[in-house]
């Protein structure tokens, strides 16, 4: 992975804007949802959440692949709470993110080092909450909550 990631993008047709993110990976369109824009892609904040979901997930992946353990697919929800600042504008004041294990938690060995150690090494969420409040839970494939 590029040190310096770069991504640009340019404007098709009112919000809506095109993401070139350079070699061997399809462009994205992205835009705003009506009445601003036509809702024809994913928003700023969706993007956002994809990004601190993602990132979470890899370094959830790569903890288990460490220990040799096999998660039986990964899933994650995430989520941005809003609220207005003292301006009154829109703000992401915090990001839920709910991960789920393909397995249940007895079949996983190694869980507790790993649950305590990943967050550690998703650079767009420790970088993202900086400034935004991130509150990560993980549940395994019976429910059952194995972390946050």
């Amino acid at each position: 992975m590029s040190s310096n990631p770069t991504v640009t993008l340019t404007q098709q047709n009112g919000y809506q804007f095109l993401i070139d993110f350079g070699v061997h990976t399809p462009n994205l369109l992205v835009d705003e949802p009506p009445p601003l824009g036509g809702g024809t892609g994913p928003t700023p904040s969706r993007l956002l959440l994809a990004g601190v979901a993602n990132c979470l997930l890899f370094s959830f992946l790569s903890a288990l692949t460490k220990y040799k353990q096999d998660p039986g697919g990964l899933a994650a929800t995430a989520t941005a709470h809003t609220e207005r600042n003292e301006a009154g504008r829109i703000r992401i004041t915090e990001i839920t993110v709910a991960i789920r294990v393909g397995k249940s938690g007895t079949e996983l060995e190694s869980l507790a080092p790993i649950l305590q150690s990943f967050e550690n090494f998703s650079t767009v969420s420790q970088s993202v909450q900086q400034g935004i409040a991130l509150k990560v839970s993980v549940e395994d494939s019976q429910g059952v909550r194995l972390k946050g």
